[in-house]
């Protein structure tokens, strides 16, 4: 069985990407397994804390590395050699056809984390990398997991680390991975999943796109929202983003965000810059949430310094 990632940032609609492509009889797919992220982070030293001292653990597992015969390629081997075993575990106690599927879909988020990690622990893999208009993945994230309150600064490793990582791959790995927009899936679905089909090398069914809903994903890890929600595929999406994000405040990370990210990143992913700039200016004013918003970052202020200025560093983008 061969592995099949979806890469992409938290709220791009790799959830509705996933559930179609679970529908299809040569792949099989659950929830988010996240399996990879605890063991690819045995090598770093940075980015995972732990009871027992991780940065100390990361040096201890490098030093053990150098006693075996081929060094850390040895224990990335292992790695590789236990996920694709639980993969296949899974993929086995879930098919319900008697022929076994081709792929396994794991789709995790955080994977952008150790995408290049993962791209080179399975050269025989296939990837899809999943674009989303990054201003719509941050007003999402607002309106998902914080009932439309600003909570950004949760988010930065996503927002930031995690997208950088992606273009990393896109500029690095382009011959190795399949590009996907998730407006385009919206506009055009068939043509899309025709695309996707073909280079997975799978048959193309029309049926795949009316039913996908019957896809079944753990609620409990991933999308609150989309595991239920993806009935049909609408087209609503596309504006939501902008009444999210109307307030002056808002308004204004937004155009900071998008200078952080420039045209060149902007331009891989297939968006302009100008052009969303443009939007942004064009969104009529509307206030009704920014009293809330200087509320919460003065109440965080009062009893949280630190969180505070997590908030504040949340506003004030990166230069």
């Amino acid at each position: 069985m061969t592995p099949l990632f979806i890469f992409s940032l938290p709220r791009s609609g790799s959830t509705l990407t996933q559930k179609i492509l679970g529908t299809h009889p040569e792949i099989t797919t659950v929830g988010e397994p996240w399996i990879l992220l605890p063991y690819l982070y045995t090598l770093k030293e940075q980015g995972a804390y732990a009871e027992y001292g991780h940065h100390l653990a990361a040096q201890a597992i490098e030093q053990f590395c150098l006693e075996l015969p081929n060094g850390k390629a040895d224990y990335q081997a292992e790695i590789r050699a236990l996920v694709l075993r639980l993969y296949d575990k899974v993929a086995r106690n879930n098919q319900a056809a008697s022929t076994p599927a081709k792929y396994f879909l794991d789709k995790t988020p955080r994977y952008a984390l150790v995408a290049e990690e993962i791209i080179q622990l399975f050269p025989e893999a296939k990837f899809i990398l999943l674009w989303r208009n990054p201003l719509a993945i941050a007003a999402s994230m607002m309106t998902t997991w914080s009932n439309n309150k600003w909570n950004l600064y949760r988010y930065r490793i996503d927002l930031f680390d995690g997208l950088a990582n992606l273009v990393s791959i896109a500029e690095k790995y382009s011959d190795r991975l399949h590009i996907l927009q998730y407006e385009n899936l919206l506009l055009n679905p068939q043509v899309e999943l025709q695309k996707i089909c073909d280079y997975l090398d799978i048959s193309f069914n029309q049926e795949l796109l009316s039913r996908f809903s019957q896809t079944k994903l753990n609620p409990e890890i991933g999308d609150p929202t989309g595991i239920n929600q993806y009935q049909r595929i609408s087209r609503e999406p596309l504006e939501k983003w902008k009444s999210i994000l109307a307030n002056p405040l808002r308004k204004t990370w937004s155009k900071k965000y998008l200078k952080w990210l420039g045209q060149d990143r902007l331009g891989l992913m297939g968006y302009d810059q100008n052009q969303l700039l443009d939007e942004i200016k064009q969104i009529p004013l509307n206030l009704q949430t920014l009293p809330f918003d200087i509320h919460r970052i003065l109440r965080k202020t009062w009893k949280s310094p630190q969180e505070a200025w997590q908030i504040y560093n949340s506003l004030v983008v990166k230069d």
